[in-house]
């Protein structure tokens, strides 16, 4: 069936791509997300495809194909049949092993590029038992259709709460003062040598910022590790595994430590990563099984480890209901309205796991009093303006390559949803097409942290052990905090 753009959506023929997704559709950064869905029962596929029909006209990006010259977008009819994929699986093609099927099925459409004379994206359904879910929903969408925040507020705007089905779950979320309560209540004069100390630290700060991400564009690079991928990383098979923590693990720390979120997961990121590379080195180094499990440390000294972290630019931050997304002029536009910024990683062992949330701490605050994000786009935006797309690529792409890892982070609904009758037990976003062996996502839902890693199994053949080193990480740092009486 195909489905005819209505008369509101025809009066604009063509829509320009915004920057970044002009970026996105360059040969040098042509970057997928993918969104994994585990369901409690199995799918029908008749739902999605009576879902689709109905709805899929209403979103501009979801009904339109890029012109030839990947500059516009061009409305167009949507066959729905063409985007939803339901495999017919022999039971023998599965085995004992759901999972393992699933995760070789995924890995196999990361090799298979998107039909660029229809939208930019598909759905694969697959009813297959895993040990978390009963069905597998894989959605699959360029990176030029919307960043992360997009397509979240658009699976949100297409489901409901599964305890009450007439509501729909938006999580919201609050910028952080960065003046305190305290400040507010001092002198003028006080205030005023608070605001011209903090005016010179910005200034300084993003001054330092802006030389590094140039120096990175030229040749900063960071120390080569086991794992940091090479060239061909971004033309290699991607695999995705996921691993779920306790988020009410998470907000004990963050309130005895006094810190966000953000915060503990790069805590956690930087003691996981830390214990995984120590193991590797102690192999390396060819020690006893019995070395390999102390604490013994066999890092390289002086090792340049940093990682890409996505910012949201948009003013409101959170999720928003998708209609205020597609709104002219909206405060939370649909789109990629993102930017990254550059955060060394300190990889080190250390003997109080607390050190990794106090070193955490100390990074993520001195990168929000600066405006590394803000000019990151804004350079993007006016090298593509005034050289093309391939010279903004360039610019994207070459922190990419020289950094190891990107980490990100996205709130989801705080309870359980459901599509239509079907209760989803996990939500893992991902992306893959990036030069980086490692990305790590970790996305909130339903009272857990799901962590979702993509990797390039040539260079990390092992990434469930970087999942177990995180959850040991977390456990550490409770107990830690449980010994001096803090929670």
């Amino acid at each position: 069936m195909k489905v005819r753009i209505s008369k509101e959506v025809e009066m604009v023929e063509e829509q320009p791509l915004s920057p970044m997704a002009r970026v996105f559709q360059s040969p040098e950064v042509d970057y997928c997300g993918i969104t994994i869905m585990g369901f409690k029962t199995k799918f029908c596929p008749d739902v999605l495809l009576d879902a689709l029909k109905h709805n899929v006209s209403k979103h501009p990006r979801f009904s339109a194909k890029l012109s030839e010259d990947g500059a516009k977008w061009i409305e167009t009819e949507v066959n729905v049949e063409d985007h939803v994929v339901v495999p017919n699986i022999d039971p023998k093609e599965i085995g004992e092993d759901g999972q393992s099927f699933v995760d070789d099925y995924i890995s196999r459409l990361t090799t298979i590029p998107l039909d660029r004379s229809r939208p930019l994206w598909d759905m694969h359904i697959l009813n297959v038992k895993t040990s978390d879910a009963e069905a597998v929903g894989v959605i699959r969408s360029h990176h030029s259709l919307g960043d992360g925040m997009s397509l979240i507020s658009l699976i949100l705007a297409c489901t409901h709460k599964t305890s009450d089905p007439d509501n729909t779950t938006i999580p919201s979320l609050k910028r952080r003062e960065t003046v305190t309560h305290g400040l507010r209540k001092q002198g003028w004069f006080l205030r005023s040598i608070f605001t011209v100390g903090s005016t010179m630290t910005l200034l300084w700060n993003t001054f330092v910022d802006v030389v590094l991400l140039f120096a990175t564009i030229l040749f900063l690079k960071d120390t080569k590790t086991p794992l940091k991928g090479g060239a061909d990383v971004g033309r290699n098979p991607t695999r995705f595994y996921r691993r779920t923590i306790s988020l009410d693990d998470i907000k004990l720390i963050k309130d005895s430590m006094n810190m966000t979120i953000n915060d503990v997961l790069l805590g956690i990121t930087q003691a996981a990563l830390s214990r995984y590379l120590n193991r590797i080195y102690a192999k390396n180094h060819e020690e006893e099984s019995r070395a390999l499990t102390s604490n013994r440390n066999h890092l390289p000294r002086k090792l340049r480890f940093r990682a890409g972290c996505t910012v949201n630019l948009r003013p409101d931050i959170g999720f928003k209901p998708l209609a205020d997304m597609m709104a002219k002029d909206s405060k939370c536009r649909w789109g990629n309205y993102f930017s990254f910024i550059f955060l060394p990683f300190s990889i080190s062992l250390q003997t109080d796991p607390l050190v990794y949330l106090e070193i955490s701490k100390s990074m993520m605050a001195r990168k929000k009093h600066s405006y590394h994000a803000e000019l990151v786009y804004f350079i993007i935006k006016s090298v593509l303006k005034v050289f093309g797309a391939k010279a903004a690529a360039t610019i994207f792409n070459r922190p990419e390559v020289n950094l190891t890892t990107c980490v990100s982070n996205n709130i989801g609904p705080m309870d359980e949803i459901s599509f239509r009758g079907h209760p989803i037990a996990y939500i893992a976003p991902s992306n893959y097409g990036q030069s980086q062996a490692l990305l790590v996502h970790y996305m909130s839902y339903a009272g857990k942290m799901i962590i979702s890693m993509a990797v390039d199994p040539t260079v990390i053949p092992d990434p469930h052990k970087i999942c177990d080193d995180m959850e040991e990480s977390l456990k550490d740092m409770k107990a830690a905090l449980s010994e001096r009486g803090l929670l």
